[in-house]
């Protein structure tokens, strides 16, 4: 392994909050980067042999020297990506385009309503909607994340705190923005009152997925929302997505990725960077709700 970054799905997973349970002994780590050194035969195993490649370690355990995962979980990368984006190239660009451009299809022009869009995924979502012609409305809990997301091409910015503001002053000031024909298009990591409010705000067959937990609290909402508007809510997980589909897919989309990263659309910010020894500071610094970027582990050379 060669870096590894401190993602909030490693946080969860390592509090037993995620949908993969922990097999301890266990060591944290979804996604990095790293160098092929060995396999176990096959096809992919001889053609990715030495090459540098994403790891998309569906069990957990990049936060090490080495790892073992089956071939499939291996994606070999572009030299022209650096060793930070390379380690940072799929979970949050893949989630992403794929939500975005797979799933919903957000045509240009159209409204997407993004929760927690001051993360890392939030401000490429803003660059993506800059860079393909929708607009992004987004939510964020602080002030500080606003200059942010506007110098990232977000349209609209509204800032919600559930714990200081009622969600009554949030209703308002979307429809201020988009007016009466509503959102049809949704995205939400955050559940709770932040993300009920959002369904209620989806106009005729809006759609919004959810795709994190962030306030550990459920979705509340009245059926017939749902029935008269006609909307969804449905969940996506990267995981069971990729799962789905096939070699040529997944070849085109790491292409796709790759020249969004080095466009600057979907690339990573990072802030501070660790080694393996200090760790406890890393988990510290991923913690703390004034960050900015991604923090990486820096493991080998």
């Amino acid at each position: 392994m060669l870096a590894s970054p401190v993602n909030p799905s490693d946080l969860m997973f390592v509090r037993g909050a995620y949908g993969v349970e922990p097999q301890l002994p266990q060591s944290p780590g979804f996604e990095g980067v790293g160098i092929v050194e060995a396999s176990g035969g096959g096809l992919r195993g001889k053609l990715f042999h030495r090459k540098r490649v994403a790891v998309l370690n569906r069990a957990g355990g990049n936060w090490s020297e080495y790892a073992v995962v089956p071939a499939a979980q291996v994606i070999p990368v572009s030299n022209q990506l650096s060793v930070e984006q390379a380690a940072t190239f799929f979970v949050n660009p893949a989630t992403a385009w794929i939500m975005i451009q797979e799933v919903l299809k957000v045509r240009s022009g159209e409204w997407l309503l993004q929760t927690a869009a001051g993360s890392s995924l939030g401000m490429m979502v803003a660059r993506l909607g800059h860079s393909l012609g929708f607009r992004t409305l987004n939510v964020v809990r602080n002030e500080e994340a606003v200059a942010d997301l506007k110098a990232a091409g977000a349209t609209e910015v509204v800032v919600f705190d559930p714990a200081k503001d009622s969600v009554d002053e949030l209703l308002s000031s979307i429809r201020g923005i988009v007016g009466e024909r509503k959102v049809r298009y949704a995205i939400d990591p955050v559940g709770g009152a932040t993300g009920s409010a959002v369904v209620k705000e989806l106009g005729h067959q809006g759609r919004m997925l959810v795709f994190g937990t962030l306030s550990e609290q459920p979705l509340q909402l009245n059926p017939r929302t749902l029935m008269t508007q006609q909307t969804s809510v449905e969940g996506f997980w990267l995981g069971n997505f990729m799962n789905d589909r096939n070699l040529l897919f997944k070849l085109k989309l790491v292409k796709r990725i790759t020249r969004l990263i080095l466009d600057g659309v979907l690339s990573t910010s990072i802030g501070e960077t660790f080694s393996l020894d200090q760790i406890s500071q890393a988990v510290t610094a991923a913690e703390e709700k004034a960050r900015s970027g991604k923090v990486l582990l820096q493991i080998g050379n």
